[in-house]
């Protein structure tokens, strides 16, 4: 299968995740399951949490305020969402837009890894604690998550399906609805996102050339 025929296999299965606690909700309120959308070959993925109520409505992520605040910080570091992908770990809306629950992580998570392996970015973007935790934890960076005041802005390495891919955690966009005066550092830090890329880019231009030339 190509790429979109694998992703659309992935949207099948969380539609029918019936052993899912969410499931009942989502359905309750005939709320639609929010996969993920965007360029199935970008260079960057933006991990959330969980959607909200707009876009379990719709289907889409980040179709709401914290959406608009999103497309403005993409728009700042020269990007839009057609160049890039946006998805969440978990892929159904929680009652009361309330954190997920680590069950929910769990049973959600193995999407979102089969996701980035479909995509294979050069960066991964998390925004808000819950998504840095879980990269934290699932991602192989080599530390530990302590608090979120301390890696957030910062960047990490791991190796993903033996490659090396960079990690920026991030604060959520909805932070800035509440803290306006944090907008500012977010906007600062959206700016590096394609200066990240490009310096990734190189690193594997340059193993990748060295790979070559020791197999030659």
């Amino acid at each position: 299968m190509n790429k979109r025929e694998r992703m659309e296999a992935i949207g099948e299965e969380v539609r029918n995740l019936d052993s899912s606690p969410l499931y009942p909700y989502r359905k309750e309120n005939d709320y639609h399951p929010v996969i993920g959308e965007g360029n199935l070959n970008a260079d960057a993925v933006f991990v959330g949490e969980a959607p909200g109520k707009n876009e379990a409505e719709s289907g889409r992520p980040f179709c709401g305020r914290a959406g608009k605040i999103l497309d403005g910080l993409l728009e700042t570091a020269g990007l839009d969402r057609e160049e890039v992908y946006i998805t969440n770990i978990v892929k159904d809306r929680p009652p009361k837009n309330r954190r997920p629950t680590k069950k929910e992580v769990s049973i959600y998570s193995p999407f979102l890894m089969r996701q980035l392996r479909i995509i294979q970015p050069r960066l991964v973007v998390t925004l808000g604690k819950t998504a840095a935790e879980f990269a934290f934890e699932e991602l192989n960076t080599g530390e530990e998550f302590s608090a979120f005041k301390e890696i957030e802005g910062k960047i990490f390495e791991f190796e993903f399906d033996g490659r090396q891919t960079l990690l920026f955690p991030l604060y959520h966009p909805a932070y800035a609805i509440y803290q306006r005066t944090v907008l500012q550092q977010m906007n600062e830090e959206f700016r590096k996102i394609p200066e990240f890329i490009g310096k990734n880019k190189l690193v594997l231009d340059k193993l990748a050339t060295n790979q070559k030339v020791k197999d030659s």
